[in-house]
């Protein structure tokens, strides 16, 4: 396993994150013990969850990963989890606002089983709640002890921005964002990395294999493989958009790149986005433990200039164009805006 700081704080984590969201079901409980125990066995010590997860059952990926790490030393381990999705019916059970956080914080803690969270993460940004208001309750958290580290996910620039003035001025640290980032999503590229450069907050990125599509698994004018992410009711919502044939043929183009380097198509997807520093580490979900020992043979490879750009020439299609998204305007809309069907979505990131 390679280890890596988060962004330009002192907080050290593994270049794989394991992330629960796929087993974060009271029904899952086993195969999430399961996969954090492989997780461990491979060097892994960050793990990501979020007070939704286990939606309609909130709490319910919380509540899993806590019981899996039971009895692990704690000191070598970084939980991370998240807050401002909805987690109950209530006006109050959504968004950035104090009182939110603060009973959610609590929440987690309880569900997680420890007295502090390694890294609290905005899951969005909520725009109905004044930043002044919701920094400062993440401010009063680490005073507490309660929080250690402030983060973020899919958060665009000018939000960042202004969340790292106000945390510099409470005097905490806000160290990182949370995006979804792979070889087919690049919205991040353009401003996003560079503003964080900036302000020293490193990337936790997630969905780095395309929910699957890049694995190879999926095959042009074809159906999906019994029991793969693209049946099940919750994962085929969001590797739907890369099911077309043009990016499955180019996934299978990718193949060779891979087999020059010794790696699975998967390996090769997770290793692209470790090769910049930027990116901290990669979060994997995972059903299975053998699907935790292949991603973690990603850490620490390195692709040469020449990979690289026959990776980028991959995606460029004669009849299509280039099949890559890479449009800043497709970061997460802010929760205060997102509908019903969105606000759903949102809870696989």
């Amino acid at each position: 396993m390679e280890y890596r700081t988060l962004g330009s704080s002192g907080l050290t984590v593994s270049a794989i994150t394991y992330g629960n969201w796929l087993t974060a079901s009271p029904q899952a409980v086993e195969a999430t013990r399961r996969c954090v125990e492989a997780a461990l066995d491979a060097g892994i010590t960050t793990f990501d969850t979020a007070d939704v997860y286990g939606n309609p059952d909130f709490g319910a990926g919380e509540r899993a990963l806590g019981a899996a790490l039971a009895g692990v030393r704690r000191e070598s381990v970084e939980i991370l989890t998240k807050v401002c999705l909805p987690t109950g019916p209530g006006p109050n059970d959504r968004g950035l606002s104090r009182k939110h956080i603060m009973e959610s914080c609590n929440a987690s803690l309880r569900r997680l089983g420890t007295d502090h969270i390694d890294l609290y993460q905005a899951h969005r940004y909520d725009g109905n709640t004044p930043l002044e208001e919701t920094m400062t309750a993440f401010a009063d958290l680490v005073r507490q002890g309660k929080v250690l580290y402030l983060g973020v996910s899919e958060w665009r620039p000018e939000q960042i921005e202004a969340a790292a003035a106000l945390a510099s001025e409470l005097k905490v640290q806000l160290i990182s964002n949370q995006p979804q980032y792979s070889m087919l999503w690049r919205v991040i590229e353009k401003e996003v990395l560079p503003t964080c450069a900036r302000l020293g907050l490193g990337q936790i990125v997630f969905s780095p294999v395309a929910q699957g599509a890049l694995s190879g698994k999926y095959l042009p004018g074809r159906q999906p493989p019994s029991g793969s992410r693209a049946e099940d009711s919750r994962g085929g919502v969001f590797v739907g958009r890369y099911l077309g044939d043009p990016v499955l043929s180019a996934v299978q183009r990718l193949r060779p790149i891979a087999d020059e380097l010794g790696l699975t198509t998967a390996q090769l997807a997770v290793a692209w986005v470790l090769r910049d520093r930027a990116v901290s580490s990669a979060v994997i979900g995972a059903s299975r433990p053998e699907q935790i020992r292949e991603n973690v043979a990603a850490a620490g490879r390195t692709l040469d200039a020449d990979a690289l750009a026959r990776i980028d020439a991959v995606f460029l299609d004669p009849d299509h164009g280039d099949l890559v998204e890479r449009d800043p305007g497709k970061i997460a809309a802010p929760f205060d805006v997102m509908p019903a069907w969105r606000v759903r979505d949102a809870a696989a990131g």
